[in-house]
């Protein structure tokens, strides 16, 4: 499956007519018709129903265009800004990131990186799985997450250890309390993310586990906001690392633990070995000056 089929695919699935889907990617429309057909047979599934007044989208053909339009912007923004770097010779930094990082000190290193004109950052959502994996391929030339993960090729940094919450309904039993994660796990649990695993939904989930306690986990969530979101619904209860109680809502109580020394670890990882260029030296001099903050308390 190449780039140009799903650009055809989606061609198609705008028009929902063959010969106007030809006029527009100036082809004749034989070969679009073999191409749509040879797409179908790679993925298994029709994408279109045909029929005397012309092509409707079956089930599977939304789900691969909504997807495939989300795909296609991806590689046209890389492309753009690719193109972008190039004519302005600027170094191209990644960042991999979890999402409850952007509730911390992570923008203010992200504001202070932005305003260096040699560099040209590129940011992205990661677990942290998926962060190793994407500094090992280069795609990315430092990461920020939870978990722990011993590979040869990376090295994790713990800048510092955050304490846990709970998050709660404010119509809660416990939410203008000091709970117990006993308390806590006679009430449904949430955890996120679902999807790749492990990640801190584990750490979440053994938390529990080490104490002999038993929770049922009533919904995974892919997603932080989602999470949260189903909190609010009443659903249950969530953990959330502290710097996620900035983020207020009016129906969600951020209390704090029972126990002492319940937390969840922030780590760096960079790939092992490689001499730090003058950006990472740049990072690692902001990184010190922001746990120090933190340690010191000058920062939540």
């Amino acid at each position: 499956m190449e780039l140009r089929h799903l650009r055809y695919f989606c061609v198609v699935a705008e028009e929902l007519n063959l010969t106007r889907a030809a006029a527009r990617l100036h082809m004749a429309q034989p070969p679009l018709t073999r191409q749509i057909k040879q797409l179908e047979e790679e993925i298994g599934a029709p994408l279109f129903e045909r029929n005397s007044r012309g092509l409707t989208l079956t089930a599977a053909g939304q789900f691969f265009h909504e997807h495939t339009l989300q795909i296609l912007e991806k590689v046209d923004t890389t492309v753009t800004a690719t193109r972008r770097m190039a004519r302005s010779h600027r170094q191209v930094f990644g960042v991999g990131f979890v999402a409850s990082l952007f509730y911390g000190q992570l923008p203010t290193l992200i504001r202070r990186l932005r305003q260096n004109d040699d560099i040209e950052l590129v940011l992205a959502e990661l677990t942290t799985v998926h962060q190793v994996q994407a500094l090992k391929a280069g795609r990315i030339d430092i990461g920020f997450g939870r978990l722990r993960i011993d590979d040869p090729e990376v090295e994790q940094e713990v800048l510092f250890e955050e304490p846990i919450m709970a998050a709660l309904p404010c119509s809660h039993p416990l939410a203008d309390s000091t709970p117990t994660l006993a308390q806590l796990a006679e009430y449904p649990l949430i955890v996120y993310p679902a999807t790749p695993r492990p990640s801190y939904a584990d750490q979440v989930l053994g938390l529990f586990r080490r104490r002999g306690l038993r929770v049922r986990v009533i919904q995974e969530a892919n997603e932080l906001q989602t999470a949260v979101g189903l909190v609010a619904s009443e659903m249950g209860f969530t953990l959330v690392p502290e710097q996620v109680s900035r983020l207020q809502r009016d129906d969600i109580a951020y209390v704090r633990l029972a126990e002492p020394h319940i937390t969840s670890p922030i780590l760096c990882s960079r790939r092992r070995g490689e001499p730090p260029s003058a950006i990472m030296a740049q990072v690692n001099e902001i990184l010190a000056e922001l746990v120090d903050n933190r340690l010191s308390g000058r920062y939540p």
